[in-house]
């Protein structure tokens, strides 16, 4: 919780740096964001091998201290007055070269810490713990840099990293549920590839994913933009604004949680009530009805994330559990970097308005072209039942 706080808090005040150092440049803002997630795209498949090979918990003790480390030199640089903004560029694409083996690590250690019969509790819960962050990391990272400055924010986000690190420290290994490692071997990556796409279970909820997160999940761009260049707020009210959102993001988390094992129906219907809740938040007409309209945009599009996430590690097997999860996280984070700088750009030509709205418009077509796919795909196995009995019943 301490951890992912500063995380938030972090993200919001790269975010102001940003605008800060380029003079509000949406574009600017959307090419720190996509570099920070770029790596994602290009190694996210290797990060999972190394998930699957190694020790996840000594792994996250080594990724979670070099992301404190990144956090403390961005923070001594603009404490010092001589960041500039390619150094902002190179630790995001540095961030995210370390997030690239820290992500499938820690989603598929959650069924480590639990077991698999608590596994789709387990990851709403923490779905619910990181957005309780979600909330206090945006509104402290508003009061921070308004009263202390950017590099306070950057300072304490390095200093949170020791929360984490304490708590993998004081774990007992004995206790976890911890899978067979893979041995290292020839073709692992082709392995997971035919393995998922021999699923239609796993991979058409992943076409899904990848639409929506790459085109509809910009919020960090979208929102920071709509804050200060279309209702013109300041850091402390663009905190908030990430805040409210994160507040039904939380109801989205917490309603997760209730349920033991998600269905495509619910991730077509939270997927569909993202889409437009997006788009009707990117017309509301003054800042307060912004903020109402981001309560059920971020409920529906949490529910999403944490059924997509919960249905995917529930249909893998152990032995793919890592591998499978760096694909999830390849197609879930990895269209960032084309996503992020689109909205920005969209942003500087059109207005942070149609940045939001074409979002939620792309993620509605990919919604609907996937619920198409699966209805037919359903209705052939509904044929392909019955043929036999009518032919029976001819025969007789």
């Amino acid at each position: 919780m301490v951890s992912n706080t500063g995380s938030w808090m972090q993200r919001v005040a790269q975010d102001w740096l940003v605008l800060e150092l380029t003079h509000d440049s949406g574009t600017a803002l959307g090419i720190t964001t996509g570099l920070q997630f770029l790596p994602l795209l290009a190694f996210s498949l290797w990060g999972g091998v190394v998930a699957d090979r190694y020790a996840k918990r000594s792994i996250l003790m080594i990724t979670q201290a070099a992301m404190g480390v990144l956090a403390l030199v961005l923070g001594v640089l603009a404490l010092t007055g001589a960041v500039r903004l390619w150094q902002v560029y190179l630790l995001a694409f540095a961030l995210g070269m370390v997030t690239v083996v820290d992500n499938p690590t820690r989603q598929a250690f959650a069924v480590e810490m639990v077991g698999r019969d608590a596994m789709a509790n387990a990851i709403a819960l923490n779905s619910a713990v990181f957005n309780l962050a979600r909330i206090a990391g945006p509104a402290v990272a508003g009061l921070v840099i308004g009263f202390l400055g950017t590099p306070a924010a950057f300072l304490l986000n390095a200093a949170s990293y020791g929360a984490v690190l304490i708590g993998l420290k004081l774990m007992r290994p004995e206790e976890l549920h911890q899978a067979a490692k893979v041995p290292r071997a020839r073709g692992q990556l082709r392995e997971a590839m035919s393995y998922v796409r021999g699923q239609p279970v796993l991979w058409m909820p992943l076409v899904l994913i990848f639409f929506v997160s790459t085109f509809g999940m910009n919020f960090q761009v979208t929102t920071a933009l709509m804050s200060r260049t279309v209702f013109h707020t300041s850091a402390t009210a663009f905190g908030f604004a990430s805040a409210v959102f994160a507040l039904g993001a939380l109801g989205g988390a917490l309603l997760a949680a209730r349920r033991s094992r998600p269905t495509l129906r619910l991730l077509i219907a939270t997927s569909l009530a993202f889409s437009v809740f997006e788009m009707v938040t990117g017309v509301a007409p003054d800042y307060l009805t912004f903020l109402v309209a981001l309560v059920p945009t971020g409920l529906a599009m949490l529910t999403f994330t944490t059924a997509a996430n919960s249905s995917t590690q529930l249909k893998t097997t152990p032995d793919m559990r890592g591998r499978v999860m760096g694909l999830y996280m390849l197609v879930f984070l990895g269209g960032t970097p084309i996503g992020s700088p689109l909205a920005g750009w969209v942003a500087a030509e059109y207005g942070a308005r149609m940045s939001m709205v074409a979002g939620g418009v792309i993620s509605l077509v990919a919604t609907i072209a996937v619920t198409a796919m699966l209805a037919r795909r359903r209705g052939v196995r509904i044929r392909s039942y019955l043929r036999p009995a009518v032919l029976a019943r001819l025969g007789a």
